[in-house]
Formats: structure tokens, C-alpha cells, sequence
């Protein structure tokens, strides 16, 4: 009998010729290579994103500053442009004015022929300048005044405390001494070399107008002295 030769069994998967593996091959790598691609292009949009939001970003920002800038500028050049008060010009009602004072450095009491002393001889030691809740020494204030110092005082019994914060609001925070002075004759004085005005309360303009005029004047003897590193006075509170 003659033999028959075993077949294969039609079921099981036949191997890919070879040129359908070539082409599968070559499919693999495009995928590959349109992924590579695909990404990139993805990172380069991204990257374009980024680029177009940190402009944006700049741009704002900018804007803001410059806007700042702006604002400063406009702020600067309204305030350089405004025209400045001429202390000269200012003209005050009821001033009073001695002048041809002496200004020599004294010990002892002096005997001043207006009250509160507005100039003349003095110590030879200033007061520091500030606000005091007790009556100063003349002799040590007017040497304030001789350095172009306003010295206002005010009258204990017509200005209440609230009064003393409403003229310590309204006065420079140096070259300024404010303090009581008893018996005054008016509820607040402003004094400066040679200059005084006596006013009719805390809120009178003329208060204001005295400050402006003549505080740190150069018509006082020496303008720009010191008004700190002398010695206190009784009740210095600032």
C-alpha cells in the first residue's frame, strides 16, 4: 500500500509572505514617523501659545506701568506748574510789626515791651522746637524766632484740648514751638521775628496765612539755625 503524506492542518494561521511583511513593516514606520511628526507639531503650538500669552501679558503690564507713569507725570508737572504763594504778597489783617529789634544773647529774665515777645535779646541756648503743654521761657523761645521759628501760643483758659490738636493739625511739624501762655488777651497768638497777629480763635484763617508768610522767613535774624540740640522746656509732648 503505498504511504500518503501527513497534511497540514488548514486552520492554522498561514506566515505572511514576504512582501506583505515588507509592507506592514514600512506601515510601522510611518505610524511612527506621522506620531513624531503629529508631535511636534503639537509642542510647536504650544510653544506658539505661550509665546502669544507672555506678549499678551507684557502688553498689559506695560499698559499698567505706562498708565502709572502717566498718572506720576501728570501728578508732577500739575504740582511744578502751580503757581507758588509769594510770602510777600500775602497781606494780613491786624499784623503787627516791631521792628529795629536787638538780638543779642542774654542771661537772666528780659523785660519784653510785647506779650508774648516776638524778638529782641535772648539766651544764648534755643528752645527745641515742638509742642509743649506748659508755659515755655520766653528767653529760650525768641531765640527760636531768631532762627525763623513761628512760636504760637494760645490762651489755657479759651482753648480746650481739642483746640490744642485742631492748631498742632494746622502748624509745620519743625520750626514750630506751640504752647500755652496764660493771660494772653486773645485766645491764640502767632509770633515770628518782628511779626505777630493775635487771632480770635483756633480757626482763624489768619493762622494759615502767618505760617506761610513767615515761618522760616529770611527776614529773621538767622534763618535755617537749628531748632533742635538746645534744651527742652517743661511739659515738651512732641
Amino acid at each position: 500500500m503505498r504511504a500518503v503524506s501527513p497534511r497540514s492542518d488548514s486552520s492554522s494561521p498561514s506566515p505572511l509572505p514576504p512582501k506583505a511583511k515588507d509592507q506592514a513593516k514600512k506601515l510601522t514606520v510611518k505610524e511612527e514617523r506621522d506620531a513624531r511628526r503629529a508631535a511636534k507639531v503639537a509642542a510647536m503650538v504650544a510653544q506658539q501659545k505661550r509665546q502669544r500669552r507672555n506678549r499678551l501679558i507684557g502688553w498689559i503690564s506695560g499698559g499698567v506701568a505706562g498708565a502709572a507713569v502717566i498718572a506720576l507725570l501728570a501728578v508732577f508737572i500739575v504740582s511744578n506748574t502751580t503757581p507758588k504763594v509769594d510770602p510777600a504778597s500775602i497781606a494780613i489783617s491786624d499784623l503787627k510789626t516791631y521792628p529795629g529789634l536787638t538780638a543779642n544773647h542774654v542771661s537772666g529774665t528780659v523785660d519784653y515791651t510785647m506779650t508774648p515777645p516776638a524778638g529782641g535779646d535772648h539766651n544764648p541756648v534755643w528752645l527745641n522746637c515742638g509742642v509743649y503743654s506748659e508755659p515755655v521761657p520766653n528767653e529760650n523761645a525768641v531765640h527760636d524766632l531768631e532762627h525763623g521759628a513761628v512760636w504760637v501760643t494760645y490762651d489755657p483758659t479759651l482753648v480746650d484740648a481739642a483746640g490744642v490738636a485742631s492748631l498742632q493739625s494746622q502748624l509745620p511739624n519743625t520750626y514750630v514751638v506751640l504752647s500755652p501762655f496764660p493771660n494772653l488777651g486773645s485766645p491764640v497768638v502767632a509770633s515770628a521775628w518782628g511779626n505777630q497777629v493775635f487771632l480770635t480763635g483756633v480757626d482763624d484763617p489768619r493762622l494759615g496765612e502767618f505760617v506761610t508768610k513767615f515761618w522760616k522767613s529770611a527776614s529773621a535774624p538767622e534763618p535755617g539755625a537749628p531748632c533742635t540740640g538746645g534744651v527742652d522746656g517743661p511739659g515738651k509732648v512732641a
